[in-house]
Order: structure tokens, then C-alpha cells, then sequence
């Protein structure tokens, strides 16, 4: 009968190895743990909530030049296409002002981009404040445990390893801990950061593409309050 070591293993050892060697950073630990439990939380919120298919669904685009096209757009659709998506909220500003000066509804279509714009950027300072941290959480260990290593230092001297030992440990499990959550939380914010800018670029391309279709299909813009009223009357006895 042969000896398998593995057999007499305890079946829990991993998992109170790992939580031995979280106790040996001390108290630092905690902070490290909620923070990289909060970076991975908002990152896969974000990861979700910026899917190109949901922020700017390009049936919708085509849907709205429709509209425009056959002049068919009524209050009803705009307020619906205003629920539909961050595009939808852009492009429903713009609508809304479709018979007022170009410059008008250029405003409007940018104070809703602005809107926008902070909709889509939500926690990502959390992450970045994350990725600045952590690595000073860690830091902050390894103080702590260099303060610790000194102290057993003065009490026994340095003829004694066991005693120092905790202090050290203490230091380096802080220092890689910081490092393990700041890295990929950085990681992170950069590229949903730049997924934000993509897509706040792609809505500016539909929203200045929508302008261009509505001068094409409304010729010359009323200018005065007057001539917008007329122009809406018109639009709501058509309908």
C-alpha cells in the first residue's frame, strides 16, 4: 500500500490558509477587502449599463430619420423615444426644438448631451478614487507592520526571527494586496473611460447627422415666436 500524502491533507486547509495569511496584514486589510469588493461591483455594473446596444441602438437612429423623413414625428413618439435610451434622450432635445432657430436646438441637444454625458460617467471617480488608494492602503501596511517589526525588535532583539516575523509579513501581504486591487481597478477605469468617450462621440455623429436630416426636410427655420406657434398649430391639425 502505497503512502498519498494528499490523503491525510485536511479538506479546509486552503481555505484557512488564505484567511491566515488575510488576519497576518491586520486591521489595513479590511479597507483593501471593501474596496476591492466595490471596484468589481462597479465595474460590472458599467460593463453592463455602457453596452453599445443599449446606449446607442442604431435601429433607433434609423427609426427616428423615418420619422423625420416622412414628417410624421408627433408628441407622443418624441416622449417615447425620450424613455427609450441615453441616444433617445439626445435625439428627443433636438426634436423638441425642431421648428425653433438651429442654434436653439443645438443648445438643447448639448445641455441633454451633458446630461447624458454624467449618466454614463456615474462611479467612475469611485473607481479611479479606488485605484489611487489602494496602493496607500498598502502602504499604510507596511508602515504599520514595519512599526510592528521594530517594536519586537526593541523587546527581544535581533537574535530572534520568530518575533519579527509577523511584522514583515504584515508589510508585504499589505504592500501586494494594495497593488492586487489598484492594478486591475485602474485597468478598468481606463477602458470605461474610453468606452464613455466612444460612445459620447458616436451620440455628437447621430445627433449632428439628425440637425443636418431635419434642415434638409424643413428647409428655411422660423425664426420668431409667432412663426414657431404656426408652425406647430400646423403640424398638430395635420396630425
Amino acid at each position: 500500500m502505497q503512502y498519498d500524502p494528499r490523503a491525510f491533507r485536511p479538506q479546509g486547509l486552503k481555505h484557512r490558509t488564505m484567511f491566515e495569511i488575510v488576519k497576518s496584514g491586520g486591521i489595513v486589510m479590511l479597507p483593501i477587502i471593501l474596496c476591492s469588493i466595490l471596484a468589481v461591483a462597479i465595474t460590472l455594473e458599467r460593463l453592463w449599463t455602457l453596452r453599445g446596444q443599449r446606449v446607442a441602438p442604431q435601429e433607433l437612429t434609423d427609426k427616428v430619420w423615418q420619422w423625420v423623413e416622412n414628417r410624421s414625428l408627433s408628441d407622443k413618439q418624441i416622449t417615447a423615444l425620450q424613455l427609450h435610451s441615453p441616444l433617445g434622450r439626445v435625439l428627443a432635445a433636438g426634436l423638441s426644438n425642431r421648428y425653433r432657430d438651429r442654434l436653439v436646438m443645438m443648445e438643447a441637444i448639448e445641455d441633454a448631451g451633458r446630461h447624458v454625458m454624467h449618466d454614463l460617467e456615474r462611479y467612475l471617480n469611485t473607481l479611479a478614487t479606488i485605484a489611487s488608494i489602494s496602493p496607500l492602503l498598502g502602504l499604510l501596511g507596511t508602515v504599520i507592520g514595519m512599526i510592528r517589526t521594530f517594536r519586537a525588535i526593541t523587546v527581544a532583539g535581533v537574535g530572534n526571527p520568530s518575533a519579527m516575523a509577523g511584522g514583515i509579513a504584515e508589510a508585504l501581504i499589505t504592500t501586494a494586496a494594495g497593488l492586487i486591487v489598484a492594478i486591475p481597478a485602474l485597468v478598468a477605469y481606463r477602458y470605461l473611460r474610453g468606452k464613455v468617450d466612444v460612445l459620447v462621440i458616436q451620440m455628437e455623429k447621430e445627433s449632428l447627422r439628425l440637425v443636418q436630416a431635419i434642415d434638409r426636410t424643413t428647409g428655411t427655420r422660423p425664426q420668431s415666436a409667432v412663426e414657431f406657434a404656426e408652425a406647430v398649430a400646423a403640424e398638430e391639425a395635420a396630425a
